[in-house]
């Protein structure tokens, strides 16, 4: 009689087979059993039966059981095959605890396996400080954020462990784990410092970083006051928060960001405010504007549209660059210019018999909304242009 096992050696969970030769000649049945599987009764035929086929499990030697019938079913002989399991590969859990402010400690496990995760289905225990057990369902290697029901504190520690269901036979070992609560991740907002001057009525760009541990926040939501109306933006993937306040009084303004970083961002917090920035708002003057004399361009051939060139400049104080000036005269639109960096927007305007009256002309720009007038004078050119 012989007991023939293919292979001889086989990794945990995977399939091996057992058939048997020179059985007894009054057998008519072979029992094959192995490990608390089920028993597989296969007939005898000329002396062999088989193959059965079984999962291995566990590790090392282990023993497969042949039992031999006859046709009352009273056994006339039995023998045993030896199978070598190698364990299943080690898989890794990996626990990450977050305890928002306020809110219950939650767990968010993931687990790893080199022969696949469909295989891996039980239990999850979570050990608490003082022995309390919480538990969630692993189902194909996957297991949802689990509410530990309480707020633990940084330093506290929480044992992971992993309990296959009954009958399962998961294609990686999962050694328990051990887990330290982390700080309370806290957010941190900073405004940083205002460029160029501030002045009554006009916006001036602020500009908040926020940081959770000294990494930046995207996506959370800041809040700036101390200007006319708060106004609220949200941080781009470096952490920066770019607004715009209006002043309406000259003066000290204390300007202040409170910060908001909802539940998925780097950190979640509530209500963090940086610390004060005191800014300082210069008064109003006004643009002021100058119209230059107009002179006659002797050389251009008649009949010309324009027969008269005047120089126009719109003055910002303090200099404010790139402001778009619209200059009008006699009502009639001559052009736009933008102001530099010394807050000056120069046009060279051309000129029609109907805007001229009198050896004078009146002069209007716009500026943000804000209307200026003045009187240009006629006079002769020279050199003639």
């Amino acid at each position: 009689m012989a007991v023939i096992i293919v292979p001889t050696t086989v990794a945990a969970c995977q399939p091996f087979i057992v058939s048997v030769t020179g059985a007894p000649g009054t057998a008519t049945q072979a029992v094959f059993t192995y490990d608390g599987a089920p028993a597989q009764t296969l007939p005898v035929v000329a002396g062999a039966a088989g193959p059965a086929t079984f999962t291995a499990v566990g590790s090392g030697a282990q023993t497969v059981s042949v039992v031999y019938l006859d046709a009352t079913s009273a056994a006339v002989g039995s023998e045993n095959g030896t199978v070598t399991v190698t364990p299943a590969p080690a898989g890794t859990l990996t626990t990450t605890l977050i305890t928002p402010i306020g809110g219950l400690t939650t767990a968010t496990t993931i687990i790893t396996c080199s022969g696949g995760l469909l295989s891996i289905n039980g239990t999850l225990t979570y050990t608490l400080p003082g022995g309390v057990t919480v538990t969630a369902t692993v189902i194909n290697g996957v297991v949802v954020p689990t509410s530990l029901g309480v707020a633990l504190t940084a330093g506290q520690t929480v044992g992971v462990s992993f309990t296959a269901a009954e009958g399962s036979c998961p294609a990686c070992t999962l050694a328990p784990i051990t887990v330290i609560v982390p700080p309370v991740l806290t957010c941190s907002v900073a405004i940083q410092p205002v460029a160029g001057p501030v002045v009554v009525g006009r916006p001036t760009s602020v500009t908040a970083v926020v940081t959770c541990n000294g990494l930046p926040v995207a996506g959370a939501s800041v809040t700036f006051t101390g200007g006319a109306a708060p106004v609220t933006v949200t941080t781009n993937a470096a952490g920066i928060a770019a607004g715009s306040l209006t002043f309406n009084t000259a003066g000290p303004a204390t300007v202040a960001a409170t910060v908001t970083a909802p539940a998925g961002t780097a950190c979640a917090c509530t209500g963090v405010v940086s610390a004060p920035v005191i800014i300082t708002v210069g008064g109003q003057t006004g643009p002021t504007l100058q119209a230059s004399p107009a002179c006659w361009r002797v050389n251009l051939p008649f009949p010309v549209p324009h027969l008269f060139t005047a120089t126009l400049k719109a003055t910002l104080t303090p200099a404010q660059a790139g402001v778009t000036v619209t200059f009008f005269v006699s009502g009639l639109p001559v052009g736009t210019a933008v102001t530099n960096a010394s807050g000056v927007a120069t046009l060279n305007a051309g000129l029609s018999l109907l805007q001229i009256s009198a050896g004078s002309y009146t002069a209007v720009a716009t500026v943000g909304g804000a209307t200026i007038q003045a009187t240009g004078t006629l006079a002769p050119c020279f050199p003639p242009v």
